[in-house]
């Protein structure tokens, strides 16, 4: 039951920092990303986190030697793709400009998720 706990938590805190950062993203690059409102942001934040769990596991399968070959930033690629399906099943709520603004907002997602989980997140759990 503790470890159901803590996957539920994190999954659930994962989806607040994403939330987060995709309408801190709409705000600053208003012309790649929209998000209609806050309960939009957190629906997308919701499916992304969905198919985070069950289609990205099967799409890094299948793209393993791409990855290899690249050296990992085919992830980014996998990531972005996974982005434009949110926004597709989102519809007018939650839309990125084409796949190349979709790359730049995985990106920046990896980054600041990176940071958030480095510098908050892990300090807070040692206490």
């Amino acid at each position: 039951m503790n470890r159901l706990r803590k996957w539920l938590t994190d999954w659930l805190i994962n989806c607040v920092i994403n939330m987060i950062i995709l309408m801190t993203l709409a705000g600053y690059l208003h012309s790649m990303v929209h998000i209609a409102s806050i309960g939009a942001a957190f629906g997308a934040s919701f499916i992304l986190s969905l198919l985070n769990l069950f289609v990205r596991p099967i799409l890094f399968i299948f793209s393993l030697p791409m990855t290899i070959l690249t050296l990992g930033f085919f992830i980014f690629v996998i990531n972005a793709l996974l982005l434009l399906l949110t926004a597709g099943i989102m519809g007018p709520e939650f839309e990125l400009d084409g796949f190349g603004s979709a790359l730049i907002v995985a990106i920046i997602m990896a980054i600041a998720q990176m940071i958030i989980h480095t510098f908050i997140i892990k300090p807070l759990r040692r206490r």
